[in-house]
């Protein structure tokens, strides 16, 4: 009885105790005290005004100003909008109120108390666009090293070099090629200079503190005089997307990006894509992808670089640098315009040239983002004047309808293959350069006109194995022009050529049992073994993928059931063809692809990634280098 009483003094005391630890905890619907969200106290607001606290706070930060200082009293003055600045985590409030209000009672009111004490801080973070960050910092560089203008920096060399023989000769002595002009410069260090920036923004950046100092470095103009040159004016800035594209066609546009990136042309020098950024070789980190050859769709090494090609030709025609030599492509592409292409064909004849006019070295500027874009950003000194605005138009001139179908047979495509590669349509169009001062259009200009074959549907049918009756009932199919017929006759064909080699194979293993054993020492081998050993041969083959483009590893399985006393074979045969990209698991079933409206075939007869692996079997699949566009 008195452990009774005991437990129920103790229950009445918990009971009274309880609405006092619940008060003294997070209160109602408010943030608890003690919560901080950036530099804004959100002790005792509720959500809805902490929300409207921190939208103030990050609307003040995007539209105020950020004033980059780069020492020497160099600064250049920017807003938030400038970045592309925008709130990235909104639900940061749910976060803060969440705090002393989950849990059980005792839970909320522990973490309350120690909020109050030790206080929780939750950042508020923004997105900041990566292009007009760069944007941003290339502005600085152009803007500290504005009094280099006015500056002839070869005629100070020049000057500097025909000095009095006595200080020369002290600086020889001294074991300096050339004197200190005295004449400044400064270097912009671009990633690091964006890091802290990005670091300001988030932490820093008050209504009263807006200035923060980016890395620079001052340096002598003489000795670092082409280094400074490449921090200089945007003459031309283009971007395209592959992020529809395949893993070995994104690689090969990376590579090819990285081949071209940090190049500089002095005054009057001209470059060649195609000898800058082959051979198309595994070893120069090129993987097959699609490319067009002869009005199919092929895999070559090196497929997708003709948009490299094609990004660097629009930044080029922005730049109004001088383009010696463009081709467009045999059919049409999907990442730029029509006529806004730039094809390149190793020993095709096609390769991408152009010159640097200006009378100043250029610096080219290629980046690829992990979101698949590809950005050309030429560099120089800018000459012309601030109203002249460039931009092009593409125009179609004339239009072609996709032809009648083509039907194909393929003797290395086995019996029941059907393989279908889409139409494209036939373009003539022209791109033309209109020139803007001050708001006026002020001159007009034809740059290329560019023809685009037409293309029409392909159905190719697969005839390996095939005896002289087969060919006969493919044939007929095939006249009757219909995808349906064609795929149902192939399919049964190929079905009934497995299950003729499968009873063949049958009778020879009976035959062979009913023979004279031989002595030998080999014993005998189980279906499962065969199996295991040819599983084993694929393993050779698959660890010779890194020296060859391709391996190919079959395995034949068998299964032996009883069926009215009759024994049944049944045999599957797979085989794997690997790549240095994917793996694509080719098998006797017919493609199960449909004819796609006018719509359907435009848009996909424009896309460079050359439709799908189906399309690109009835293309023969071959890897050709010779004469294929990227």
């Amino acid at each position: 009885m008195k452990r009774f009483f005991c437990g129920l003094a103790l229950s009445v005391l918990a009971l009274t105790a309880a609405p006092s630890i619940r008060v003294s905890a997070a209160a109602n619907n408010t943030i608890v005290k003690g919560v901080k969200i950036g530099d804004i106290d959100a002790s005792g607001m509720t959500v809805a005004e902490a929300k409207e606290a921190v939208k103030n706070k990050v609307e003040n930060v995007v539209t105020g100003e950020i004033v980059l200082t780069g020492g020497n009293g160099k600064k250049v003055t920017v807003h938030g909008t400038d970045l592309g600045l925008s709130w990235s985590n909104p639900d940061v409030v749910k976060e803060a109120y969440a705090v002393g209000h989950e849990g059980n009672v005792v839970q909320r009111y522990k973490e309350g108390k120690d909020v109050e004490q030790s206080s929780r801080e939750f950042n508020i973070e923004y997105n900041i666009d990566d292009e007009a960050l760069s944007t941003v910092i290339r502005k600085c560089s152009t803007e500290f090293n504005k009094d280099l203008e006015t500056i002839n920096l070869a005629e100070e060399k020049e000057k500097d070099k025909k000095g009095k023989k006595a200080n020369r000769e002290k600086a020889l002595k001294e074991g300096e090629s050339e004197q200190a002009t005295g004449i400044k410069g400064y270097l912009v260090n671009i990633d690091e200079s964006k890091e802290i920036l990005k670091d300001f923004i988030e932490n820093s950046w008050a209504e009263d503190n807006t200035e923060v100092e980016i890395a620079v470095r001052t340096v002598d103009a003489f000795k670092n005089e082409e280094a400074l040159q490449k921090m200089s004016d945007v003459l031309g800035t283009y971007t395209t997307s592959y992020k529809t594209s395949g893993a070995a066609r994104c690689a090969n546009v990376e590579n090819g990006c990285a081949h071209l990136n940090g190049i500089t042309l002095d005054p009057g020098e001209e470059l060649s894509i195609l000898d800058t950024i082959t051979p198309f070789t595994e070893e120069n980190g090129y993987y097959p992808a699609g490319s067009y050859l002869n009005g199919l769709v092929v895999e070559s090494i090196g497929g997708g670089i003709c948009q490299v090609s094609s990004t660097l030709y629009n930044a080029v025609l922005l730049a109004e640098l001088d383009v010696t030599e463009r081709h467009n492509h045999s059919m049409i592409v999907s990442y730029v315009e029509p006529s806004a292409d730039a094809a390149i064909a190793q020993s095709g004849g096609k390769d991408f040239k152009f010159r640097n006019n200006t009378d100043s070295p250029i610096y080219i500027e290629g980046i690829c983002t992990p979101d698949k874009h590809i950005t050309f950003t030429i560099y120089g000194h800018d000459k012309r004047p601030a109203g002249r605005k460039v931009t092009y138009k593409s125009i179609i001139l004339d239009k072609t309808p996709a032809s009648e179908d083509k039907y194909m047979t393929d003797p290395s495509q086995a019996l029941g293959y059907v393989g279908m590669q889409s139409a494209h349509l036939g373009y003539k169009s022209q791109l033309c350069k209109v020139v803007e001062e001050d708001g006026v259009e002020a001159a007009t200009k034809i740059i290329n006109t560019s023809t685009y074959n037409m293309v029409p549907r392909i159905i190719t049918v697969g005839t390996k194995g095939a005896d002289e009756k087969a060919m006969a009932e493919l044939k007929t199919a095939m006249e009757s022009k219909d995808i349906s017929t064609i795929r149902s006759v192939a399919s049964q064909l190929g079905l009934k050529k497995s299950a003729t080699t499968t009873d063949s194979e049958s009778d020879s293993k009976a035959a062979s049992t009913d023979a004279p054993k031989k002595s030998g020492p080999s014993s005998p081998v189980t279906t499962g073994e065969k199996k295991t050993e040819s599983a084993a041969k694929s393993s050779d083959k698959t660890e010779s993928a890194d020296k060859k483009s391709t391996s190919t590893t079959t395995i034949t399985t068998e299964k032996k059931t009883t069926s009215g006393g009759t024994v049944v074979t049944e045999k599957t045969t797979e085989t794997t063809v690997t790549t240095n990209d994917e793996p694509k698991t080719e098998s006797t079933s017919t493609a199960n692809s449909e004819r796609k409206s006018d719509s359907d075939e435009s848009a996909e007869a424009r896309n460079d990634d050359h439709s799908s692996d189906k399309e690109k079997e009835s293309g023969r699949n071959g890897r050709k280098q010779e004469l294929s566009e990227g």
